[in-house]
């Protein structure tokens, strides 16, 4: 079983973004179950959602303490000491960042080997395409390409599927940033 903790700030699409993972995944033939953590959070505030996939039926529904993979959508948060509970130096980070892996290596005061930090600029990307800074689907492109565990096309059928009631525009937004973040990676 591979779990999943994302990272964000109310309002960036976190939860969204843990459905679309989840959604992908089962397109893909993997069991896949997502769910948020949050309360009375405001726009801004840290929040976090969990996402798990795996061959069989997931039968555990606890949050994710340790996880496997960790999705920063905003590197601001990396300043909390709660982001970073439970990872250890086989952990992956995917974080909007500007910054490389070697800086955030130093950031993260050396917790997580570079090799397993993939840094995405997710925000640059949202705002040229999306013209906001909403990362939840932009980010997601950059995991698909670094941890391979969904396809892009299942990824893009996920989101047509979940903005089908926001019209086509948005959804080719969406595919367009998608696809230029998991490009971005492959250079990397």
């Amino acid at each position: 079983m591979v779990q999943i903790r994302i990272h964000g700030r109310g309002g960036q699409g976190v939860v969204t973004a843990a459905e679309l993972l989840a959604s992908s995944a089962f397109l893909d033939g993997l069991y896949a179950q997502a769910f948020p953590s949050f309360g009375v959070e405001r726009s801004g505030a840290p929040i976090q959602s969990f996402v798990r996939l795996d061959k069989q039926p997931i039968i555990t529904r606890e949050q994710i303490y340790h996880p496997d993979i960790l999705i920063i959508q905003d590197d601001s948060l990396l300043a909390e000491e709660e982001v970073l509970a439970g990872i250890n130096k086989k952990s992956i980070l995917i974080i909007n960042s500007q910054s490389n892996p070697a800086e955030l290596e130093k950031l993260l005061k050396n917790k997580i080997n570079r090799n397993n930090i993939y840094s995405s600029p997710a925000t640059a990307i949202a705002l040229e395409l999306l013209g906001k800074n909403l990362v939840n689907t932009v980010i997601l492109g950059s995991f698909a390409q670094a941890t391979e565990l969904i396809s892009i096309k299942s990824l893009m059928a996920a989101i047509a599927d979940k903005f089908a009631g926001k019209g086509t525009e948005i959804i080719n937004k969406n595919k367009d940033a998608v696809l230029k973040a998991y490009q971005y990676g492959k250079k990397a």
